[in-house]
């Protein structure tokens, strides 16, 4: 893909003696690629190398928007044009959902298309609750208040890491709905998830992995749901 906005090759990481990712690649365009497995096989470490997190014992290649980015530490990376929802979302409980986005607004590859009125447009529960507190909304709102923080940085990409974890399936289909918007814009996302119907509702196409390697591409939707590849790689059917 010549085009990749996100652009992993012969990745690998550690945390002391533990070898997390092996020679791990994976690309993405102006498109969203989900990254799908069981809990413990590397995912939330890749996202962390990614945005410059993890401490620094990786190797190999990390190019976000055509930029060499491993080393880099966090800031730089954001400031780059790379939007990043972690998992948990990390909110600001003592802040209201008006000055979580204020608090990170700032033009970026995407220009100044994301505002806070924008993020309501798209996520129009949220702007219902937009005095309220950190701690004093629902976790669908939360999840939306996280990716609508990295949307006002107006990223030419986007990284999440589960951001429907534990989400009602309305909810869900809400931010999946959100997440189509924004490649339909030309915002690259590479969505990490572990619920299925997240990410067949929200993706172009899918990798899967295992014990910190990529072990299956799933080239479209369809693939992405089969049966023997879900139930072989995270224990699920469709």
């Amino acid at each position: 893909m010549s085009d990749a906005v996100i652009e992993v090759a012969d990745l690998d990481a550690r945390y002391g003696l533990g070898h997390v990712l092996q020679g791990l690649e994976l690309r993405a365009g102006r498109e969203c690629v989900a990254l799908m497995g069981r809990n413990g096989v590397g995912k939330s470490t890749l996202a962390r190398v990614l945005m410059g997190l993890t401490p620094p014992r990786a190797d190999g290649v990390v190019r976000l928007l055509g930029q060499d980015v491993l080393g880099w530490p966090p800031h730089r990376i954001a400031r780059l044009g790379v939007g990043y929802v972690p998992q948990g979302r990390r909110l600001f409980p003592s802040l209201t959902v008006d000055e979580h986005l204020e608090l990170n607004r700032r033009p970026g590859p995407a220009g100044t298309r994301w505002t806070a009125d924008a993020v309501f447009e798209l996520f129009p529960s949220l702007g219902q609750r937009r005095r309220s507190y950190g701690n004093q909304i629902s976790g669908g709102e939360r999840s939306m208040l996280a990716i609508g923080r990295a949307l006002v940085t107006n990223p030419g990409c986007l990284i999440l890491d589960e951001p429907t974890e534990g989400l009602a399936p309305a909810v869900v289909e809400n931010v999946a709905e959100g997440l189509r918007t924004l490649t339909g814009e030309g915002v690259a996302v590479l969505l990490i998830e572990q619920n299925v119907k997240a990410a067949a509702l929200a993706a172009d196409r899918a990798y899967f992995m295992a014990e910190g390697r990529i072990v299956h591409e799933a080239a479209d939707k369809a693939a992405m749901t089969d049966d023997t590849v879900l139930s072989r790689y995270l224990g699920v059917s469709a």
